[in-house]
Order: structure tokens, then C-alpha cells, then sequence
């Protein structure tokens, strides 16, 4: 549990952690290779935790120490992956493309991860068909084959971007050329690119496509992961939230573009540098139009702590979420608190209030929970959070980062990382 005695404006200077939806992806790419792969600026998270159990279970051996993986490959590979582990986290699916291109086969059981809406992987398994894959689905599990992946060129329906990282990955084994049409460009898309061409893969980018260039056997390599925006856009808003003055360093400021418009909008004083961004608030923030979009548009995952922002503006908001078809989990928490909301479909009308109270709440996923602890930040009184095992699957010390900014805020159980 969180508790957050609210109402202190938030100051100070923090500094993001790397990007948890790169590193990610980043740690399953080493399955495509058996040489040592090196990844830098790794967060401390319960969703690499996750990742790193189950490399560590399909034959990988990995040491992680302050930030820094050391992956190594002693022995086979197994192209079995354990349920528990993937049925923990939605991203652990991304093994099926790199154990199919390296070992000819794989079994992989469907994903779990947050509660938001169905998130099908039919554009995953779409994808790998059309690159010679033979797949069944039985009782929870995907069995694929494919003596030797070929390239080709695949339209994606929607720019998924678990669908484009695991044609990627089973493309950097690939024969031939693999060409993804309509590709998500989210930054930890290109990260991950950027790690594979590392590897031995040729990427390339283009306006319509990402082309991947197959390589017979990939080497080892070294690779900083980037930092975390979704992170540093949760401490600006928490800035704003709180009518204070926060500075985020270490962050790449042109992948919060978005954001940052929207919270000029809105009446923040934005500054940027080249590593980092502030934010000052030293009056009531204005309603403002929000719909999430693939990037480079408003990211999903900013969606909820964007809501708790804008229950506090002065007039009316609109925020449409348009990636996922339920993702609002935090609305009931915040109407407990007093804030004025109404969902109409794939919106959701926001009257700003006042105030809010602090009171007992419960997140349901990640960035749910980040909602209620800014609107904790914010509120009167004090608000306990539940369920913050979700919270610390995606945010690397948000309580001891918090307190680096004089927030009243404290833990009854932080996460450890080895």
C-alpha cells in the first residue's frame, strides 16, 4: 500500500529511469543470438523481473547488477515456454517470434498482463504466418513451426506495436528481406531496431515501412536502453498536478512532444533543454481536448494520470481513448474522490472540481495506479492506494522519487531488484 498525505506542491529535480517497453523487448532479443548481450540503463521492475526469469528459464543466463544485464547462453535453448511466467505479463509473447527464428519451433502460452480490454495478438500471429510460419492454437497455447522463416512484406491493420517488435525479431533471422507496412514508430520500437542492426540485422527505415534484412547468425552486442517517457511525463504531470515546479533530466524531450502541447494548453510553463524538461504551475489548469493516438500522437499509457490532471482544470475536458477499448480502470477511484466524470463510449467528459479528498483506493493496472497517486498528490487529506504490486511493474522508486520532491508519500512495501 501507498499512502499520500496530499496537498504539498511538488519541487525538485528527478531523473527518468530507462524505458520499461524498451528493455522489454530489448531482453527477449537476445534469444535470437548466443553470443553475450549487454544491456545498460535497465530499470528496476517487477516486469523485468518477469523478463528475466523466463530467459532464465528457456536456457539464457543472466547477471544483473545495478542497472546492467549480462545475458549469456550456456547450454540449448528450450522452445517451451513456462505458462506462469508469460501468463504474468503481456509482453513475455514477444518470445514466439526470436525461439521460432532460432530454433525452428516454439510453444508459447497466450499472454496475461494489465486488465485492459482483450488486446488480441491476432496481428502477431497474422504476421508470422506470412512469414512461413505454421501455427496452431490449442487450449491457451500458440505451436508454431517453421524450418527456416522467409521474408516478406506484411501489412499491419492498426501500427501494434507488439505486433511490429515481434516481426522484427523473427525477422532479423529471417531469409531475405522482411518489410513491415504501417509499422508502429514508437520510440522503444526504433530502440529496439536499433539493438538489432547491433546484433547483425540491417533496419532501415522508411515513411510508409521498417525493412529488416535477415542474417544467418547474429553476434553479441552492447545496448543502452532509452529513457523512460512515460515515466517522466508521470512526474511532469505530478508537477502540475501539485501547482508545482518539477524538473525531469536524462529524458529525450522530443518523445513527450505530445504531452508537452497538451500541457501548455493547459496553462503549465514548459521549459525544455536537450536532456531535460520542467514544468511550473502556479494556477489553475484549463480543460483541454485529449485523444490517444499511436505515436507520435497523446501516448495510452498517459491517459489516466492525464485524467486526474484535468479533474482539477477549471471548465470542461475531452479525452477520447482511442488505442484501447477500456482502459479506464481509475475513473471509479476518482469519482470516489470527488471528481466529476462521465464516460460516453470511447470518451470520457471531465468537469473539473475544486478539489478532491483523499480516501482508500485500489489500482487496477500500471498506469492506474499512477492516476490515483497523483490525485492523492493533489488531493485534501490522506489517500491510500491498494494494489500497488501494478504500480511497481512499471515504476522504478515513484515513492522514493516522490519524496526527492518533498511529496508526503510513503510505502508499506517498495520493489527489490537483484
Amino acid at each position: 500500500m501507498i499512502i499520500i498525505q496530499g496537498g504539498q506542491p511538488l519541487s525538485g529535480s528527478v531523473r527518468a529511469a530507462g524505458a520499461k517497453n524498451a528493455a522489454l523487448p530489448a531482453i527477449f532479443a537476445s534469444l535470437l543470438t548466443p553470443e553475450p548481450v549487454e544491456l545498460v540503463n535497465v530499470p528496476c521492475l517487477r516486469d523485468v523481473e518477469t523478463a528475466v526469469e523466463l530467459v532464465r528459464a528457456l536456457g539464457k543466463e543472466v547477471v544483473w547488477e545495478e542497472g546492467r544485464l549480462l545475458i549469456r547462453e550456456p547450454g540449448p535453448l528450450s522452445p517451451r515456454a513456462p505458462e506462469e511466467l508469460v501468463r504474468r505479463m503481456r509482453a513475455s509473447f514477444l518470445v514466439l517470434g526470436p525461439l521460432l527464428a532460432r530454433l525452428g519451433q516454439a510453444q508459447v502460452p497466450l499472454p496475461g498482463g494489465c486488465a485492459i480490454g482483450t488486446r488480441p495478438v491476432d496481428l502477431h500471429l497474422k504476421g508470422l504466418s506470412a512469414l512461413g510460419a505454421e501455427l496452431e492454437v490449442q487450449e491457451g497455447w500458440v505451436y508454431a513451426r517453421a524450418p527456416k522463416l522467409q521474408g516478406r512484406t506484411v501489412y499491419l491493420d492498426y501500427p501494434s506495436v507488439g505486433a511490429t517488435e515481434q516481426l522484427l525479431l523473427a525477422g532479423a533471422l529471417a531469409a531475405g528481406e522482411t518489410a513491415i507496412l504501417n509499422p508502429a514508430r514508437e520510440p522503444e520500437v526504433v530502440d529496439l531496431s536499433r539493438l538489432l542492426s547491433a546484433l547483425g540485422a540491417r533496419v532501415r527505415w522508411a515513411d510508409d515501412r521498417v525493412v529488416v534484412q535477415g542474417a544467418g547468425a547474429l553476434s553479441g552486442a552492447r545496448h543502452a536502453i532509452i529513457p523512460d517517457r512515460i515515466e517522466a511525463g508521470t512526474f511532469l504531470l505530478a508537477g502540475a498536478i501539485t501547482k508545482g515546479k518539477v524538473r525531469v533530466e536524462g529524458i529525450i524531450p522530443e518523445h513527450l512532444a505530445a504531452l508537452l502541447v497538451k500541457l501548455e494548453e493547459a496553462g503549465v510553463e514548459v521549459s525544455c533543454g536537450e536532456d531535460w524538461v520542467s514544468v511550473v504551475m502556479g494556477r489553475d489548469p484549463q480543460g483541454v481536448g485529449v485523444e490517444t493516438r499511436p505515436y507520435p500522437g497523446f501516448p495510452t499509457d498517459l491517459q489516466p494520470p492525464m485524467v486526474s490532471f484535468l479533474s482539477l482544470a477549471d471548465g470542461e475536458s475531452l479525452v477520447t481513448e482511442s488505442v484501447f477499448e477500456d482502459r479506464f480502470g481509475h475513473v471509479g477511484e476518482l469519482l470516489r474522490m470527488g471528481a466529476s466524470i462521465r464516460r460516453q463510449g470511447a470518451s470520457l467528459l471531465i468537469r473539473g472540481v475544486e478539489g478532491l479528498t483523499g480516501t482508500r483506493t485500489a489500482a487496477s493496472d500500471i498506469r492506474a495506479g499512477a492516476a490515483l497517486v497523483l490525485a492523492g498528490l493533489a488531493a485534501r487529506g490522506t489517500t491510500e492506494v491498494e494494489g500497488t504490486d501494478h504500480i511497481y511493474r512499471g515504476y522504478e522508486g515513484l515513492v522514493a522519487k516522490l519524496r526527492r520532491l518533498r511529496a508526503q508519500i510513503w510505502e508499506e512495501k517498495g520493489n527489490t531488484c537483484p
